[in-house]
């Protein structure tokens, strides 16, 4: 099990990629902000993500739970679906996905892993639920849905994933 942000649900569902949570982590959490802000503002929007993430929520391994801002997340810049889904994550001992930077800053102030969509690519690539060439297209893939990545970040996710590829 394992928390999440927004941003995590977006792209993997641009990449035809959301199973994967499920595959990983069995159980996904999110809080009502970041299901407000995937789903119901998504589907205002006509963004097919909304109604995947929608889906994942009616099938029950995306889990949508109520949560309080734990108070040294408040007034330090981040938006309230990412400072719900660290608070989520802290309250219930768990890693959390997210891909802002700020925002793996702010969890780290609670001691709470955070991984991002890149770590759920790379995780897939180590497990075999995607190969190589799927796991390359997905980062060539990211970028014209306009995830937002360093040359350094890019470079080493191309490294390991050959790494990985390899073993």
């Amino acid at each position: 099990m394992i928390a999440c942000n927004s941003t995590v649900l977006i792209f993997l569902s641009k990449l035809d990629k959301l199973s994967l949570l499920k595959e990983l982590f069995k159980q996904v959490l999110i809080p009502e902000e970041v299901k407000r802000e995937v789903v119901d503002e998504g589907k205002r929007k006509n963004h097919i993500d909304a109604i995947e993430t929608e889906k994942a929520i009616n099938e029950g391994w995306i889990k949508v739970e109520n949560t309080e801002i734990h108070p040294l997340l408040m007034d330090i810049g981040i938006d309230k679906g990412e400072a719900e889904a660290i608070s989520l994550a802290y309250k219930k001992k768990l890693g959390v996905l997210l891909d802002q930077t700020h925002a793996r800053e702010a969890a780290k102030l609670l001691v709470v892993g955070p991984k991002g969509t890149l770590y759920v690519l790379l995780l897939a690539l180590k497990k075999r639920l995607i190969s190589y060439d799927d796991y390359m297209l997905s980062l060539f893939d990211l970028i014209q849905f306009g995830f937002r990545m360093s040359e350094g970040v890019y470079l080493e996710a191309v490294r390991l994933g050959k790494e990985l590829a390899k073993k």
